[in-house]
């Protein structure tokens, strides 16, 4: 009997499959405007039905009240996402994105067609490949470091943390929360002082014992796409950012912290290595570099910069190799050694997508990405590195993996730019034997020198592992340098970006306040401007007022200012600095860092104070000397040159400011008293 039916009711009314869309609301659609909506079109429904003034009077007010309780409704919710993530630019960055239209950024849509375990396999077949690649270790090539042993004392065990530095660091923490915390970060932080003292146990615990806590030694994998342009359906495009429990980054935080302390005392740091190190940067490095670049050309010389590539360097680290680093080169031992063993085995990793997780898998090698201690313990697992280098006479700089190798010459002795090759050879050599691989082709080498002289050195190519590599431009740590160290192709780039990112804030201008509004011009444009702009000491007029017109722009968008209103009132209402100005103010406060022991020893060095053979007034005004140069186009833009000179003109007050923030403070009002006169 029910065949008989079910085959009936097939016949007369078939399964059809029906696409059903979800209607989505806004997320500011409440409860208020949702009533407001209601009563809007009960009230045009009267007015359409009866055609009384009366009701379509009503039914207007409604809808003006409506439309008035919509606007302050999202208004409220973009000030909240605003407010909760102004120190979270990717995150801004996709909302701004979303509620002008754009397109979201790939690396927060992965296609459907990719589950947890297809990321997991890629990942893991990807570091197996790079190891197999890699032939004819040495294993004896690392054991040969007892000549590098350097430090007299020795880091035997971790000191015990107590109750008031505990809260400091959980508390200074970001409230992220992983996958695998029992319970959110946030309610964490909330019942600290409940859970403090276990919390303590087991941070001591670790340290004393020299045992990390298995669950500590678990991450999931966040696949995170390396550019926004590239292809989001390659997995070649992605790499593995490790999401670590939040306790194990405190625990991570605590050892990195006592570690950073015992080799900066000892100096085991490499002098030129300026990678996720206290008071260094891209900018410091960066500018360390370019002002040796421009002395040479000043002097008529021609230089080489090669910028190395490595493929995987943080996932393929051998573990072995690392301990003896730790043991034998910066004199890690007893309990301190035992923990870091313990943190480096019996470790794993998941990818989790889409509500779904992959497979278990083990981290045979590698330091995990996203990690504290994951960058500090790659600077120590490089260490020899620069040794090797010098041997050659190469000048060199290195941020975590990215090493910058540089050599100078006159144009009739381009036989010494033969040791280059040398010296990649013999560095190819080593992480050869590290188990790094180098990828050659993607390693730029930039030729850098006067115009009257790189002519004669176009046909000069450097042989690098049987590859050919030239460029006209190279993109070094976030900045575009070409062969004349103009900048006009970096100012060009920002000056694109920061417009694409005005036109965005532009959209939503009428939707937030001010305050809203400033946040999000200094998250997306002002950061554009100031990185790394101490580079641009010097740099022609034509190429700053790109960059002006952008922070104009940016102003007018910000006050809803006319186009032709006069600009300068405004920028002085908004107590902004021109971009001269705050070119210049970089460059001071990196001279006042690096004269109070607050920057990088290598630019310290830079700055050599005044100090005069006889008895003179100026002899303790804190006076720098000036070098002498032959063209203020080149030598008049390093940083030893510009530097010393901005810094003598200073008044007395300024540069005797007994603080940093104090100095800050007297610079910029200084600046601000020159800029609007």
């Amino acid at each position: 009997m029910g065949t008989i039916f079910s085959n009936t009711l097939e016949a007369v009314a078939p399964i059809k499959l029906k696409k059903v869309r979800e209607k989505r609301t806004a997320p500011w659609y409440n409860s208020n405007t949702h009533s407001l909506k209601k009563k809007t079109r009960s009230l045009e429904r009267k007015w359409r039905k009866t055609n009384l003034e009366v009701f379509r009077i009503a039914w207007k007010n409604s809808m003006s009240s409506y439309r008035q309780a919509l606007k302050a409704a999202r208004a409220e919710h973009i000030h909240k996402l605003i407010e909760n993530n102004q120190n979270n630019p990717r995150f801004l960055f996709s909302t701004v994105a979303r509620l002008t239209n754009n397109q979201t950024p790939p690396d927060l849509n992965i296609p459907a067609q990719f589950n947890s375990n297809d990321f997991m396999n890629f990942f893991t077949d990807k570091i197996d490949n790079i190891r197999n690649t890699i032939t004819n270790v040495d294993s004896t090539a690392y054991n040969t470091l007892a000549s590098f042993i350097a430090p007299k004392d020795k880091l035997q065990c971790f000191t015990a943390i107590g109750q008031e530095e505990l809260n400091k660091l959980i508390t200074a923490s970001k409230p992220t929360t992983c996958l695998l915390d029992p319970v959110p970060t946030k309610l964490l932080k909330e019942l600290l002082p409940v859970a403090e003292e276990p919390l303590l146990n087991i941070i001591n615990s670790s340290l004393s014992l020299g045992h990390v806590p298995k669950t500590f030694k678990l991450a999931v994998i966040k696949p995170l796409i390396k550019k926004p342009q590239l292809d989001p359906s390659e997995l070649a495009n992605y790499r593995p950012i490790s999401n670590l429990p939040f306790m194990s980054k405190i625990l991570e935080k605590v050892v990195s912290a006592q570690l950073c302390s015992f080799l900066q005392k000892n100096y085991l740091y490499e002098e030129f290595q300026s990678g996720f190190r206290p008071r260094h940067s891209t900018e410091t490095a960066l500018v360390k570099i370019t002002n040796d670049l421009l002395l040479a050309s000043d002097q008529g010389c021609v230089s080489l910069l090669v910028l190395l590539d490595l493929s995987a360097a943080f996932d393929t680290i051998d573990h072995d190799i690392l301990i003896d680093r730790l043991q034998n080169y910066t004199g890690i031992q007893g309990q301190a050694l035992r923990w870091f063993r313990s943190y480096l085995s019996d470790r794993y990793h998941l990818v989790h997508l889409n509500g779904e997780s992959s497979q278990l898998s083990p981290v045979k090698y590698g330091v995990p990405q996203g990690s504290v201690l994951g960058p500090l313990l790659f600077s120590i697992y490089m260490l020899p590195l620069g040794n090797i280098i010098r041997k050659y006479g190469i000048s060199f700089h290195c941020y975590a993996d990215d090493t910058q190798l540089y050599i100078s010459t006159r144009p009739d002795e381009t036989s010494k730019l033969s040791k280059l090759t040398e010296c990649v050879k013999n560095v190819k050599e080593w992480m050869t034997n590290n188990f790094l691989l180098l990828n050659s082709d993607k390693t730029e080498i930039l030729l850098i020198g006067p115009k009257d002289s790189t002519p004669n050195l176009v046909d000069y190519n450097l042989q690098l592992d049987g590859c050919t590599v030239t460029s006209s431009t190279v993109k070094n740590l976030g900045v575009i340098l070409d062969s004349n160290l103009s900048f006009e192709n970096h100012i060009s780039h920002v000056t694109k970006t920061a417009f694409f990112h005005l036109r965005n804030i532009a959209k939503l201008r009428n939707m937030i306040p001010v305050s809203d509004a400033e946040k999000l011009v200094h998250a997306f444009m002002t950061s554009r401007l100031d990185y790394c702009n101490a580079l641009l000491g010097g740099c022609p007029a034509s190429s700053i007022n790109k960059l002006q017109v952008v922070q104009n722009a940016a102003a007018r968008v910000l006050t809803r200012s006319r186009k032709y209103d006069h600009i300068t009132p405004i920028l002085q209402s908004l107590h902004w600095l021109p971009v001269k100005f705050r070119i210049s103010y970089k460059i001071l406060l990196l001279a006042y860092k690096a004269l109070n022991g607050l920057a990088p020893a290598y630019l310290t060095s830079l700055l050599p104070r005044y100090n005069p053979s006889r008895s003179l007034r100026s002899q303790n005004s804190g006076l720098l000397v000036v070098p002498r140069i032959s063209k203020s186009t080149k030598g008049g833009r390093a940083f030893s040159h510009l530097a010393p000179k901005l810094w003598n003109s200073l008044p007395d007050t300024v540069r005797g400011s007994d603080t940093l923030s104090l100095f800050k403070s007297r610079l910029k009002t200084h600046l601000f008293g020159q800029a609007f006169k």
